[in-house]
């Protein structure tokens, strides 16, 4: 007789469950990914040139890492300004789609529509639509594409909005972070789709009975989200800062520069792998750092 299969327990079960989930991830990676990562790191201890043979590589050790970091006048002036636009960007993005998920997790009419209408940007920003030009003076003006046609888009920047705060006697440097904020709505409006869809998810998870039970006790509006809503949606705050680093540094000035060193006239594979890298290192550092911090501070039933 052959031997009884031993029962899996709840956990065990669990396990396998997470492991078929991410096997296609796992199976993509390894066979789409896995390679050019290699290689590209290969590259950047490397110099490639073509020879009628195929590709030649000659070892030049860390001289790509030093050149990116002391020779080249781009990467380092680019590095630190995307760096910069994160630290900025990130906070907004979320704070205002956790705001904007709490206003369409209510019960009003046209709630369906509204919810759309946030989602818009996401589809709008997508790769085909965001590369047609369309010159449109509203999104000149919100970009602030600079010159004359930011002069004529100042009806809305943050020029008045600045004057008030400070005559309200607002610290400076406040006064200058809200006021970047206002400058920056396009660009956070349009990249906080997918972070109001997983708030939105998360809110509607959220039992009715603690909301009741804390009106019973006569918790008012504000006590009940920093008591109940807050800590419930904590571990998806961390799910949407991680999601918004990684979004912010996708496509910005330095992939544009990793890719005219890789590309352009130099075809300077080994230089364009080491930028990569590096860049790379700083975003893992990053997110280590802000996951650290973060998850302290989640809560978790």
């Amino acid at each position: 007789m052959l031997p009884k299969l031993k029962k899996l327990s709840l956990e065990q079960r669990k396990g396998l469950w997470g492991w078929a989930f991410i096997s296609p991830w796992l199976i993509g990676f390894t066979l789409l990914f896995a390679v050019p990562l290699l290689q590209s790191l290969r590259y950047s201890f490397s110099k490639l040139s073509l020879s009628p043979t195929g590709i030649h590589l000659e070892y030049l050790g860390f001289a790509n890492y030093e050149e990116a970091l002391t020779k080249n006048v781009d990467f380092n002036k680019t590095l630190i300004e995307v760096v910069v636009n994160m630290v900025v960007n990130v906070p907004l993005i979320v704070i205002f789609s956790l705001f904007i998920a709490t206003i369409l997790n209510q019960r009003f009419r046209g709630r369906m529509v509204a919810r759309a209408i946030f989602f818009l940007p996401v589809i709008l920003a997508s790769g085909v639509i965001a590369s047609i030009e369309s010159g449109d003076f509203l999104q000149s003006a919100m970009m602030g594409s600079g010159g004359e046609e930011e002069q004529a888009g100042t009806g809305l920047r943050s020029f008045e909005l600045q004057k008030l705060l400070l005559e309200a006697g607002l610290n400076e440097f406040i006064v200058n972070y809200l006021t970047g904020a206002v400058n920056r709505i396009y660009e956070i409006v349009s990249a906080s789709g997918v972070q109001i869809i997983i708030f939105l998810a998360g809110l509607q998870s959220i039992s009715p009975q603690l909301y009741e039970v804390a009106k019973i006790e006569g918790a008012t509006s504000y006590e009940s989200f920093w008591k109940i809503t807050l800590p419930m949606i904590s571990p998806l705050i961390l799910t949407n800062v991680i999601y918004s680093v990684i979004d912010s540094f996708t496509d910005n000035k330095m992939t544009t520069l990793l890719r005219s060193t890789a590309f352009g006239k130099t075809f300077d594979y080994g230089l364009s792998g080491a930028m990569a890298w590096i860049y790379f290192l700083v975003i893992s550092v990053i997110l280590l750092i802000s996951t650290f911090f973060i998850s302290k501070k989640v809560f978790y039933q």
